[in-house]
């Protein structure tokens, strides 16, 4: 054996010695599985939206971007308060795992299903129904963008009620640390959600030209499919997660006690981030269309890189939550410390090909040379907020699968609706600095948000937050 070849089976021995530690092993174990559905998630989000961009009518282009970047904001608020309440789902039933109270996930399963439907869901997607022109009059709509977006809204909306129930069967399955099962079934659906926006955005194949309006019953269509097979494989009982509708069902005040206590300061916390978020992006849609849209593609292009932060900090709170309901509380730590350091690495490599490709990723979803150098240059900011976010992200996780859920929302009222907003009234309104000025905002934002979270881990109290 030459000695080239041994040091290439040194370097091949020390990979696979990494991969293997035991707390690594477990942390990749649960990863993997979300990071693929999230980034791939992102990447059909991201071929959406560059359908769009690409329609032959470039004002129409711009309008249909410009109208789902504004329609998603208040979506959003809708979804992270349904998250919000799955974080306590997730939290209580990688307790319940760790400590070996199997008999208890189902109910909480069940509990966090039927009040994110009833509670959240239904609710918010009448709502949004009835007042869409006065949404997104709210967000700052052109005439253009309202054209587009009204139907498109009213669709989506829709479909966020199937789309809670996928978000809470999957938010148990990785409580569990089942993350392959959610994985496999939203790449399915999000991939035939790709195939339904081409056929639909731009009428091949006979089906209709519905432009935007083609794309929200795509991706309504394809929530219906995820939740559909989410809901046959826990009813099934294959998983420790199950549904067995024989079972009565009767609330459990201790579950709700959980759930509110985990739950109520997530939900405050998502209510803030996206309060702050649609303010943020109300002023930047004061800009105008064109520079709005070259916002909605660097938003675009910045969900690919959340990604490896949300997909490490479920894996946190998946193995903290569970080392804790075993009363490993060093182990918890381990966990969580890992999980930093891996997404950190990951993070920092999608910095870089923001910072020096930039024009080249923009362009994939627009030749208009104005959006190019917009959306390129908020890349570079983008790329500077990675380390501070993923860090954030991570150790967030962390302290939520613990059940402590006070300081994220402390850090996040901060950091967005102060800082962010304030600041991005000053640069751009003020000072007159343009999309460039809102993206300072974001970074400034997001150091403050990673200050407050990672002071909070330091202190160690997390590790005590009794639940019931």
């Amino acid at each position: 054996m030459t000695s080239s070849e041994c040091e290439k089976n040194d370097k091949k021995t020390k990979v696979l010695n990494w991969l293997k530690a035991p707390i690594r092993a477990d942390v990749l174990n649960i990863a993997w599985p979300v990071l693929v559905e999230l980034l791939l998630g992102s990447l059909f989000g991201m071929i959406d939206m560059m359908m769009l961009g690409r329609i032959s009518d470039k004002p129409l282009a711009a309008a249909s971007v410009a109208a789902v970047g504004m329609t998603n904001q208040p979506l959003f608020i809708g979804i992270s308060l349904v998250q919000a309440l799955n974080v306590g789902g997730t939290a209580m039933v990688a307790r319940y795992f760790g400590s070996n109270q199997k008999d208890k996930i189902e109910t909480t399963l069940k509990h966090v299903m039927l009040l994110s439907l009833f509670m959240l869901a239904i609710p918010l997607s009448i709502l949004g129904i009835i007042f869409t022109d006065s949404i997104l009059n709210f967000m700052g709509a052109e005439a253009d963008a309202l054209q587009a977006g009204r139907v498109y809204f009213k669709v989506v909306m829709i479909g966020f009620m199937f789309q809670s129930l996928n978000m809470s069967m999957s938010a148990a399955l990785r409580g569990i640390g089942e993350t392959k099962t959610p994985m496999k079934i939203n790449l399915k659906a999000n991939g035939l959600n790709v195939i339904g926006n081409a056929l639909l955005i731009y009428g091949l194949i006979g089906f209709p030209k519905l432009g935007v309006t083609g794309a929200g019953i795509s991706t309504t269509l394809s929530n219906i499919v995820a939740s559909v097979m989410l809901f046959r494989y826990v009813i099934k009982g294959k998983s420790v997660v199950k549904l067995n509708l024989r079972n009565r069902f009767k609330f459990d005040k201790d579950i709700i006690f959980n759930l509110i206590k985990i739950g109520l300061p997530a939900s405050l916390e998502q209510l803030v981030l996206r309060t702050g978020v649609l303010l943020f992006v109300k002023i930047v849609a004061g800009l105008g269309t064109v520079v709005y849209a070259s916002h909605q593609i660097a938003l675009n292009i910045l969900g690919l890189s959340f990604q490896p932060g949300q997909a490490f900090g479920i894996s946190a709170s998946s193995l903290v939550g569970r080392s804790l309901g075993a009363h490993e509380l060093s182990k918890a730590e381990a966990y969580a410390k890992e999980t930093r350091k891996i997404g950190s690495m990951i993070s920092t490599f999608m910095a870089i090909i923001f910072f020096f490709f930039g024009p080249q990723l923009v362009g994939l979803y627009s030749n208009d040379p104005a959006i190019i150098e917009n959306a390129s240059l908020a890349l570079k900011i983008i790329a500077l907020v990675q380390p501070f976010q993923s860090s954030q992200f991570i150790l967030a996780g962390g302290l939520r699968g613990a059940g402590d859920t006070f300081w994220p929302l402390v850090g996040t009222f901060t950091g967005v609706l102060l800082v962010r907003v304030g600041l991005a009234y000053v640069f751009v309104k003020v000072l007159g600095y343009g999309l460039a000025g809102a993206w300072m905002a974001v970074f400034v934002d997001q150091f403050v948000r990673w200050l407050f979270v990672y002071a909070r881990f330091k202190t160690g109290h997390w590790k005590y937050t009794k639940l019931r």
